[in-house]
């Protein structure tokens, strides 16, 4: 049995793609909480890890050279588990290459702007700043990424293809909070499909129960 990795984790989209993906690959790891609102994510010793100082991140005490390895990013954090384990990734060169753009699709796409209509419609006005501008925009983008994702899930049954890979572990966190977000799958039928499908995986289902208790 391997040493177990550290995961750096809160119970956020982000931080479910790493212990999804650590679920996915049936890899040992210990858990260390960052309490986000609580400001964990500030300490030095957690910026030595993750100096963007964001969760997730992970240790893994056996890296590509047997030495202990640190990595932040979710989406770094998703390939290199992919790469360690030889799965998840795309068998052939042109699916790791679908794969990829469809996780660097996800990390500067959908993420930001589903965090954002987040934060502007559910956040923002309870702490009194209600910004219709902002909400209406990050709404409205949200809405037409999730359209992007219907037309790619109408061809294919997953992101990348005909395969899970990392690309949908990525997207999945925040479109499971399609509702937070103010949009509709009334419209976006593949979308549905393949939400319920990738809810489905017992990998996933362990992977977002991990500390769900800790979620407001």
């Amino acid at each position: 049995m391997p040493d177990p990795i550290d995961l750096y984790f809160w119970p956020t989209p982000n931080g479910w793609k790493a212990s999804i993906m650590l679920e996915e690959c049936g890899l040992p790891y210990v858990t260390h909480l960052i309490d986000i609102g609580a400001g964990d994510q500030h300490a030095p010793a957690f910026l030595a890890i993750s100096p963007n100082n964001r969760i997730p991140a992970i240790v893994d005490p056996d890296g590509p050279d047997g030495a202990p390895i640190s990595i932040f990013e979710s989406g770094a954090i998703l390939r290199y588990l992919a790469d360690k384990v030889g799965r998840l990734a795309g068998e052939t060169p042109r699916d790791r290459v679908a794969v990829d753009q469809w996780l660097m699709w996800q990390m500067g796409g959908l993420g930001p702007m589903a965090g954002q209509a987040h934060h502007f419609l559910k956040f923002a006005p309870r702490a009194g700043h209600d910004i219709p501008y902002a909400q209406d925009r990050y709404r409205g983008e949200t809405a037409r990424l999730y359209g992007v994702m219907d037309r790619q899930l109408s061809r294919t049954e997953f992101l990348a293809g005909d395969q899970y890979s990392i690309a949908d572990i990525a997207c999945w966190g925040w479109a499971s909070l399609w509702q937070g977000q103010q949009q509709t799958l009334d419209d976006k039928p593949h979308l549905a499909r393949w939400l319920e499908t990738v809810s489905a995986r017992p990998a996933v289902q362990r992977g977002r129960a991990l500390h769900a208790e800790l979620r407001g």
